[in-house]
């Protein structure tokens, strides 16, 4: 089974997997087998700090040794739940994320997220590490790239100061989030220093 919350053995469906080392445990029949237990690499932020933009740059570096998936394509009615956080729609990405990964290649998963949504969630264990890397920016600048986005994006200015809110949050709060958060200031960067740094942020945990 690719989904790895089944057990392959008496196909019961696990809430909370099981996993000792890279072996999972079926709680129901007690059934062993191996899986990939890779790091995950969540390319984090804001709206308009960067991430759109430097994902694709990223997938065509990372070719071949990452995948590189935006995480807003998942963003559907179903996944919308109403409960803080969205564990639904985090849960769902990261059995999609456990499922790639059992091709032997790691995720980067751009979108907005930050670790109290991820780590308490029970498919959390089938990942090594969650490495964390948000693109922020200076809120006045930020504004100004929401302000001219297209219509159909609904940027209207009470969503524009939640987003601000958010950055603000997570500018101060990084280095205290457990794990940490890893921060990048898109504000007067170029593109190319944004994908230049998320890279080599990335191809060093790889190689680690």
């Amino acid at each position: 089974m690719l989904d790895l919350r089944i057990c392959p053995a008496c196909g019961d469906r696990a809430d909370r997997p099981v996993v000792s080392g890279e072996v999972l445990v079926c709680a129901r029949c007690a059934h062993r087998w191996p899986f990939h237990r890779l790091p995950l690499f969540a390319l984090t932020g804001p709206s308009a700090a960067g991430k759109s933009t430097v994902g694709p740059i990223l997938a065509r570096r990372l070719a071949g040794r990452a995948v590189v998936l935006e995480q807003d394509v998942l963003w559907t009615a179903g996944l919308r739940d109403d409960v803080d956080g969205h564990p639904e729609f985090r849960a769902t990405w990261l059995r999609m994320a456990a499922m790639i990964h059992q091709n032997g290649t790691p995720v980067v998963l751009c979108g907005t997220v930050v670790p109290p949504e991820f780590e308490p969630l029970p498919e959390r264990v089938f990942f090594s590490d969650i490495h964390y890397l948000a693109l922020v920016g200076e809120s006045a600048t930020l504004a100004e790239r929401l302000r001219v986005r297209p219509r159909w994006r609904e940027w209207d200015e009470p969503r524009i100061e939640e987003m601000l809110e958010f950055n603000e949050w997570l500018r101060s709060s990084a280095a205290t989030l457990d794990p940490p958060v890893d921060l990048f200031d898109t504000t007067d960067a170029g593109v190319g220093d944004a994908a230049d740094y998320a890279y080599e942020w990335i191809s060093g945990r790889l190689a680690s």
